[in-house]
C-alpha cells in the first residue's frame, strides 16, 4: 500500500496529485499562449471553451463534483451548439 513517503514509483498520493494539478497549470499556459491558440483556432477549437474544459477536470480531480458537472455541461452545450450551427452553415451553402 502506497502512502505519501513511497509507493513503487518513491511518490505518494498526495505528490500525485500535486503533480496533476502541476499538469492541469501548464496545460492551462499553453491554452492562453498566442502561438497554441492560433494553431487551435486552425483547427476550429475554441481556447475558451477548452479552459472551461480543463477547468471541469481540475474540479473533478479535486472532489468538486458539482462545479465539474457545471463546467462540462457548460462544455457540451457549447460544443454542441457549435456544431450544429457548422451543420446549418454547410447545408446552406450552395453545391
Amino acid at each position: 500500500m502506497a502512502d505519501d513517503a513511497g509507493g513503487a514509483h518513491g511518490k505518494g498520493p498526495r505528490r500525485g496529485l500535486a503533480e496533476l494539478c502541476e499538469v492541469l497549470g501548464e496545460l492551462d499556459t499553453l491554452l492562453k499562449n498566442p502561438d497554441v491558440g492560433a494553431a487551435l483556432a486552425d483547427r476550429g477549437v475554441n481556447i475558451s471553451l477548452a479552459l472551461v474544459g480543463v477547468e471541469g477536470l481540475r474540479a473533478y480531480l479535486e472532489g468538486d463534483k458539482v462545479r465539474a458537472a457545471e463546467e462540462f455541461s457548460t462544455l457540451a452545450e457549447e460544443v454542441a451548439g457549435r456544431l450544429e450551427l457548422s451543420k446549418e452553415l454547410a447545408r446552406s451553402k450552395p453545391s
